[in-house]
């Protein structure tokens, strides 16, 4: 059975295609979605993939992780800034995670700077638009299969 990897997504990026399309491109989670099944089809990967605009159900989804998955790739969205519950949850689940984000936030506002995430995090990708979630996929591929 191939590697189980969860692909988590927070609050308001079920808005994506038509909220603020300058910084977040155009195209929506429902695409996202798709090139995620598609690479982890390609990479031999399974995945589930999931958002929310409610904390709880996400922590009750990173807690289920533990033991099941191998693997989680999560864009926190706003909660990256604010949330030391999912950084706790994500050290809980002892899974590796990979922390994603569309856009460079490092190139927009100050408080978007601080992640809770990114020091428990194996890697970051912030930038590359919708291919960072195709770029986490590759890796737990090749971590997984190596």
């Amino acid at each position: 059975m191939p590697p189980l990897v969860l692909v988590l997504n927070g609050p308001n990026l079920n808005l994506l295609g038509t909220r603020e399309p300058a910084t977040y491109g155009h195209e929506t989670l429902a695409d996202i979605a798709a090139l995620c099944g598609r690479s982890a089809e390609k990479l031999g990967l399974k995945i589930e993939f999931r958002q929310t605009n409610h904390e709880g159900e996400l922590l009750d989804w990173i807690h289920g992780a533990r033991a099941r998955c191998a693997g989680i790739v999560i864009n926190p969205a706003a909660w990256t800034h604010t949330s030391v519950a999912i950084r706790d949850a994500l050290v809980a689940s002892e899974v590796p995670v990979i922390e994603v984000h569309l856009s460079n936030v490092h190139a927009r506002e100050a408080f978007r700077h601080h992640s809770f995430v990114s020091p428990i995090a194996k890697a970051v990708l912030a930038g590359f638009g919708s291919h960072g979630y195709h770029l986490a996929l590759e890796h737990f591929s090749h971590t997984l299969k190596g």
